[in-house]
Order: structure tokens, then sequence, then C-alpha cells
């Protein structure tokens, strides 16, 4: 699905963002919806449908010719290139949303970010973080279940552009058009951010979450703690 079915062309220039269009991720997503999905099934239901969208979120991943000799013959393929890319999930519900990933890019590096939103204000407050100091020149995959408002993927980006980072990939189960334009906003002109998403939905509510989206992504994975 383009951008331009979903808004007015330009709005969330110059942002990158990939809405999925595939039935098999429209399906997952469905059942990830239901409020009577329990948290095994919906933790089994993140992994397999972040092991969908990072297919297209890497498809811009660096890579090199290699030499390789097989069974018959000798060929060049395609390898990886170094610095490995690193992957960073955004506690704690991006926690469910690593395994998924990781499945699909076994060699990367992880780093973590801790952040919790006031359900009141909205500010996102840092509690955690684990991150190379340098990550110039490193591809970069932040994790997060709900782009809602964007204040979480905002400072996570922030936290990313103060250690050298030049672009970053976010990787969403749903997301909310407040988010994307803010972030679009927020990073015009000063990073490149692409999105990919399984959905974009209709709106936020008054309480900051996404509609009809799929309630609180941690608690779903987790429980209420």
């Amino acid at each position: 699905m383009s951008l331009s079915d979903r808004a007015p062309s330009g709005r969330f220039a110059p942002m990158d963002l990939h809405v999925a269009d595939h039935p098999l991720i429209a399906h997952k997503l469905t059942v990830l919806r239901d409020a009577q999905t329990d948290s095994s099934r919906f933790r089994t239901l993140t992994d397999e449908l972040v092991m969908l969208l990072s297919y297209e979120a890497t498809r811009g991943i660096r890579t090199e010719p290699k030499d390789v000799t097989t069974p018959v013959s000798t060929t060049t393929g395609t390898a990886l290139s170094a610095p490995r890319p690193v992957v960073v999930p955004i506690l704690r519900a991006g926690l469910g949303m690593l395994e998924g990933m990781l499945k699909m890019l076994p060699t990367a590096e992880v780093g973590f970010l801790g952040m919790v939103r006031d359900d009141e204000t909205f500010d996102v407050h840092a509690y955690a973080e684990r991150l190379p100091a340098d990550l110039t020149d490193r591809q970069v995959f932040v994790l997060d279940p709900m782009l809602a408002t964007g204040g979480t993927l905002a400072m996570a980006i922030d936290f990313l552009l103060e250690r050298g980072v030049s672009s970053v990939t976010a990787v969403c189960l749903v997301s909310a058009p407040e988010g994307v334009e803010a972030i679009a906003e927020k990073y015009r002109g000063i990073t490149e951010v692409t999105v990919h998403t399984a959905a974009l939905d209709e709106r936020l509510n008054e309480k900051g979450y996404i509609v009809p989206g799929l309630g609180d992504a941690g608690d779903r994975l987790y429980g209420i703690v």
C-alpha cells in the first residue's frame, strides 16, 4: 500500500513509509488484534509478523560479493557487509519482536532502550540504555510494536543520532497517522527515517491509544505486572 493512498501527496515526505500489503500479514494481524487472543498466541504471532516485515525492512541492507565453492562448481554469491547491523528493541514491548528479527538477522548486534510513556501527559521517559558509544556508518533497526504519538520512536532516534547514526529503519506492528506525521516533521532534513508497519490505522483516541489498534502491546505480550 502506498502512502499516497492514505494521505495527501507529500504529507509525510521525506520519511519513507511502507505499509505491508500481504494476505498472510493481514490474517496474522487480525488474530493479533482480537482481544480473545492470549499472551502465548500473541507472542507467537508477533514473532511471525516481525519475520515477514523484516523481509522488506532489510531490503536495503549492505552486502558484498563472496566466492563460494558448491559441490559442483565455484560461484560468486552474496554476504552481509561489515560492520554488522544493529537491532534495537524498545523495552518492554519491543523485546517481543527481537526473536523474529534475529531469526532473519542472526549475526546482528543488539542494543537496548528502555522507555515508558506517561498515560496522562504522553511524555516519554528513558529508564535504561545499552548501546555502542559509536554507531557511525552502522545500519540500525529499531523495534517498537506501536507507533502512536511518535514520542517513543523520536527519543530512540535521538539516542541513535547522538552516536553517529545517519539513517534509521523502524519496524512496527501498528502505526497511527499522527505518529507517522510527527516523526516525518521532526526529522525532516535531519536524517533518513524509514518505517515498516503491518498497518496504518485510523487515528489516536483521547488516551493516545491507536484505533482500532491492538491494545497495550506490552500487556498483551507479557501480562499486567
